[in-house]
């Protein structure tokens, strides 16, 4: 694995150096028990119910996170800040500045949590057609919701199984799914995660890496550059890689994989000819790109 600088020059790393594994005479345990049958509150069964019939509302090019599940699948409402908000030309849904999961409830301080509902109210105001679609609907609470402050627990469960925070509709690949199959929120940074949503289709955004782990690859230059190498911008704690990703992190820099790569070729494999040993394209006459502060040439993907 090589390592690009993000910058003219790295700074010297402040942190201590990578020492070996420590144990502790008393090692710690966790037991597994049981999960509690979940209760599902009334405010969750309302803000469930008014976001399905918003879904049903919703084309299927406006929906936010991926395309509408088929039978047996379903619609999974994640606890992720959805303010649902109706404009001009439809329902929309924004994500809160955080989102709270329900078993966040019991650590979460009222205060906090009321800065979230100020928020949610000033940005529903500022689409004045949306509280009296939502009674239409029948979700006649979210005014209310909007309008009392939080101050207690129970204000913070209200707050937390409500339209304004419950209802991020995903499918439950997104939502709850672990790779190799489909990466799910609950189990992979958000900021990683979010890409799925905006990366083009023939790009592989998550890899096979060599020891058999599933790490998340970005490319390093704009699409058409032709430059194959990609940027590991995910690992599991235990992979192989995880230690020069965070060393790269540490000093600031890139953690890079070339372009002749399994996790290049993985990345770009819709891209470029079938059975071809590198990811990069061949050169474009005269084309050249100003990267890292000095001139390079560059190869550009016809893709």
């Amino acid at each position: 694995m090589t390592v690009a600088p993000t910058r003219g020059r790295s700074r010297k790393p402040v942190t201590l150096p990578l020492g070996g594994v420590e144990s502790e005479n008393h090692p710690w345990r966790i037991r597994l028990v049981e999960h509690p049958k979940r209760f599902e509150s009334s405010f969750f069964r309302a803000a469930k119910r008014a976001a399905q019939q918003i879904l049903r509302e919703v084309s299927d090019d406006d929906l936010p996170y991926g395309p509408r599940p088929t039978a047996p699948e379903h619609w999974e409402m994640h606890h992720g800040g959805s303010l649902w908000v109706k404009g001009n030309s439809g329902w929309r849904m924004y994500r809160a500045r955080v989102g709270i999961e329900w078993s966040m409830q019991f650590c979460a301080e009222p205060v906090k949590v009321d800065r979230l509902r100020r928020e949610a109210a000033e940005l529903v105001d500022a689409f004045p057609l949306t509280l009296p679609a939502l009674r239409d609907l029948g979700y006649e609470e979210a005014e209310e919701l909007l309008r009392t402050p939080v101050r207690d627990a129970d204000g913070v469960e209200a707050w937390t199984d409500s339209l304004f925070n419950a209802c991020v509709p995903m499918s439950r690949g997104n939502h709850q799914g672990i790779l190799p199959k489909v990466p799910g929120e609950h189990h992979y940074p958000w900021p990683v995660k979010g890409a799925d949503f905006v990366r083009y289709d023939d790009f592989q955004l998550w890899v096979t890496l060599p020891d058999g782990t599933h790490g998340a690859v970005a490319p390093v230059d704009r699409r058409g550059s032709g430059d194959g190498h990609v940027r590991l911008a995910f690992v599991p704690e235990g992979s192989e890689a995880a230690p020069a990703l965070a060393r790269a992190q540490d000093l600031g820099l890139m953690a890079v994989l070339p372009p002749n790569s399994s996790a290049a070729l993985q990345a770009f494999s819709a891209q470029i000819t079938p059975g071809s040993r590198t990811a990069a394209a061949a050169p474009a006459a005269g084309h050249t790109a100003r990267h890292g502060g000095a001139h390079h040439p560059r190869n550009r993907r016809s893709t």
